[in-house]
């Protein structure tokens, strides 16, 4: 995998707990910041996507129907 160099600011005391990690474990810093932010990267996006939907939908730019337009469109009727 290819990667890129990237300077962050974090707390100091964040920055000694990822040390201490890395020591008690024998992995890098740079292995456990990337588990990190591996696993918040899908949550970020998701939230933000739908931050992002709100905004289209409260100015207007988002396509809805109602709900009898979607049972209809679905078969569900009565």
């Amino acid at each position: 995998m290819a990667t890129v160099t990237a300077a962050l600011r974090m707390p100091v005391e964040l920055a000694a707990r990822y040390d201490c990690l890395a020591k008690a474990t024998g992995r890098t810093k740079t292995f456990y910041m990337n588990e990190a932010l591996t696993e918040s990267i899908d949550r970020l996006e998701y939230e933000y996507g739908i931050m992002k939907k709100v905004e289209d939908w409260r100015a207007g730019r988002l396509e809805t129907v109602t709900l009898d337009e979607l049972e209809e469109s679905l078969g569900l009727e009565d």
